[in-house]
């Protein structure tokens, strides 16, 4: 997969450095917020496209103490970076998901990976044997604001390395239709909950703080500045617009 090369190569660690260290707690607060909302405390965690390893080592430390963790990542950059953070219940590999097949974990976590696979529906579909429970996060870069600005979403193709962009009604909808129920989602409101200092995301944050306010879903269509998190489970059922 060529586009994917640049998580191997190197290329994407030249853009970010850090691996998005710096979103993890925040990453991880959401995650386990969800997990508490639904009284979820599982033993065996498996991070698809794990990083640097910082996000599922702060989950971990609001779980159960015999909680087992693992972490894949396609880089090597990342995974050298997330084994300075191991430790005996805590472990990370270089692989994709197809060095998973056959193993079953309590929870899968995804966050930030699905917008950076060429065939994802292959991917969402692999995956979800593998997790009693999968939290996923995805980017809502799929907003008015970035779709007037013309370099808006190829600002985050050139420096983030996204293929495909996501409304909550698509997500949704490809939840569905690779045989996921949907448990509970909402959304993480990354441009009003985080602090900041880039000029352009300062300046949105009190138009954004006001509208998602008044109407959720009408911000993330109009001002985006928000992921959407997504507790699923196997099934075919039809999910619930909440």
């Amino acid at each position: 997969m060529p586009e994917e090369s640049r998580y191997v190569d190197g290329t994407h660690a030249s853009h970010i450095q850090d691996w998005h260290v710096g979103e993890s707690p925040w990453k991880a607060r959401h995650a386990l917020a969800m997990l508490r909302k639904h009284k979820l405390a599982p033993q065996t965690i498996c991070e698809v496209g794990c990083g640097a390893g910082e996000a599922l080592r702060l989950i971990q430390q609001g779980l159960p103490e015999s909680s087992q963790c693992v972490g894949y990542d396609i880089s090597p950059y990342a995974i050298e970076l997330a084994r300075t953070r191991e430790h005996e219940r805590l472990r990370f590999y270089l692989g994709d998901i197809s060095a998973l097949a056959g193993q079953r974990f309590d929870l899968t976590l995804v966050l930030d990976v699905v917008e950076h696979l060429e065939d994802y529906f292959a991917f969402m579909r692999a995956l979800r044997p593998l997790g009693t429970h999968t939290l996923f996060m995805f980017p809502l870069d799929l907003s008015a604001q970035m779709i007037l600005r013309p370099d808006g979403l190829l600002y985050t193709r050139r420096e983030y390395g996204h293929l495909h962009y996501f409304t909550k009604e698509v997500i949704l909808a490809l939840l569905e239709e690779t045989g996921y129920e949907v448990v509970d989602w909402e959304y993480a409101r990354e441009g009003v909950e985080e602090p900041t200092n880039a000029p352009r995301r300062r300046l949105m944050s009190f138009p954004r703080r006001i509208a998602y306010a008044l109407n959720q879903d009408i911000a993330a269509h109009l001002l985006g500045g928000a992921r959407f998190l997504a507790l699923a489970r196997q099934g075919r059922g039809a999910y619930t617009q909440m």
